[in-house]
């Protein structure tokens, strides 16, 4: 067997089963998740992390394409207990070092108690202790990453669903996954997906009836494009956002974010719905939230398990927004009724003018 080394930021090297060959370095994070391994796999939000997950097992339903978020693997590493061979060769195959037969028990304990740390990873024949320091003391920390919207953005516009007859929608791309461009093609809308970095013009172009900003990885300020354009747009354009998309609408509307300990990363995060007193779960994955919300927007849901804001609406302009991914795959599906809301918003830009009497 291959040597692998974990070198983590508390101190502690850990010595694993090597399953796919390469030196990593990332910010350490966890995942509760026990389903949708492919999903978390391919999701942009875990760009430069190295991926936990604690469930013990991981692969036993195999790899599907059609599962996947995105065209390629993000996390910069993964961590398990045990990897099947398929999850290992798919791993493999696209370059990402990963390593088992951890005490996952022990590195999630780590990252709960110390919070989401930087971590080195080598793997394969020759390595030593020594090169996983070595990725480890080249680690920066998430909000050093001021380019990262590039890494996992489209670079040029693509337009999604153009023959369907619902509302037209910009989709800023900060890293989206899949599943929230199709949930908006399940319901008849065109997108129009937009780099992260576009601008006025190019939305104006689009003239869409909702501008939606999507999930990503990394400090919502580092995406200062999105940011403009939500300030920009806001007062005759409904806007929408998912995760960091919550986060990016929040600061531009004069609210804060702020990053969190360990984050939540997870399939079961009980989110309660203030006016209805629902209480219903999410799959979540995000290391930011929302600090304050502003005089502009108000806080609507909260996670039960320590208070953070889970959904903001806008006071006085047409703003939805949740920090959970409604669109989750595999599951729960309990809020998927918030891409109907936020089409909603684009009725009264639908409506057919009056025509005025004829004298």
């Amino acid at each position: 067997m291959n040597p692998a080394y974990v070198a983590l930021e508390s101190g502690h090297v850990l010595e694993g089963r090597a399953r796919a060959p390469g030196t990593a370095r990332g910010e350490l994070v966890f995942t509760t998740a026990y389903t949708g391994y492919e999903e978390s796999l391919t999701d942009p939000s875990y760009e430069e992390q190295i991926l936990t997950f604690s469930y013990p097992l991981i692969g036993n339903y195999g790899v599907r394409e059609e599962r996947f978020e995105s065209d390629r693997i993000h996390p910069r590493a993964v961590l398990a207990r045990e990897l099947t061979d398929d999850v290992a060769d798919w791993l493999a195959s696209e370059g990402v070092p990963a390593v088992d037969h951890l005490d996952t028990r022990d590195v999630v304990t780590d990252v709960r108690e110390g919070g989401a740390m930087k971590c080195g990873i080598a793997v394969g024949e020759g390595v030593t202790p020594d090169d996983a320091r070595a990725e480890l003391e080249q680690c920066g920390a998430m909000s050093d990453h001021t380019e990262i919207g590039a890494q996992v953005s489209v670079d040029e516009p693509v337009v999604r669903g153009a023959d369907n007859d619902g509302p037209t929608v910009a989709l800023v791309d900060c890293g989206a996954k899949g599943s929230i461009v199709d949930s908006l093609l399940a319901r008849s809308a065109t997108v129009h997906v937009l780099p992260h970095d576009a601008s006025t013009a190019d939305v104006e172009a689009v003239d869409p009836d909702v501008l939606f900003v999507s999930n990503g990885p990394g400090d919502p300020v580092n995406f200062k494009a999105a940011i403009d354009l939500v300030q920009e747009f806001v007062e005759g354009t409904p806007v929408a956002g998912i995760c960091l998309g919550q986060q990016i609408v929040a600061e531009a509307l004069g609210g804060t974010t702020e990053k969190m300990t360990f984050g939540h990363r997870g399939v079961n995060q009980p989110v309660l719905d203030l006016e209805s007193g629902r209480v219903v779960m999410t799959t979540q994955n995000h290391g930011y939230t929302v600090a304050e919300p502003g005089d502009h927007l108000e806080i609507t849901q909260l996670n039960v398990n320590d208070d953070t804001p889970e959904g903001l609406d806008g006071i006085e302009y047409d703003v939805l927004t949740r920090q959970y991914h409604p669109e989750a795959n595999p599951g729960p599906e309990d809020t998927l009724d918030f891409f109907d809301d936020v089409l909603a918003m684009a009725a009264p830009r639908r409506s057919p003018r009056a025509i005025p009497a004829d004298d």
